[in-house]
């Protein structure tokens, strides 16, 4: 209950979700968001998986999307703690 309204209270404000939108951790996981949508669009593209899949070439297909997001956790991580040192 208390969840609820304080997440409507930060929707509703205006000036907190500006400023929160320009703070470095919004700023990085937005751009983490885009730089993973785009490279797995790319991965798929070379692989030639951009057409109708069979089950079993999903599967792989997302496994290679699941490899690619976890090393870019990784890296974007490590990027973190090496910037807050």
């Amino acid at each position: 209950m208390v969840l609820r309204f304080l997440i409507r209270l930060v929707a509703n404000n205006d000036q907190l979700v500006q400023k929160l939108s320009e703070s470095y951790p919004m700023r990085k996981a937005a751009q983490f968001v885009v730089r993973a949508v785009y490279q797995s669009k790319n991965i798929l593209q070379e692989s030639g998986l951009d057409k109708k899949l069979t089950p079993e070439e999903f599967r792989e297909a997302m496994r290679k999307i699941a490899q690619n997001l976890q090393g870019q956790i990784r890296q974007a991580s490590d990027d973190f703690k090496r910037k807050m040192k």
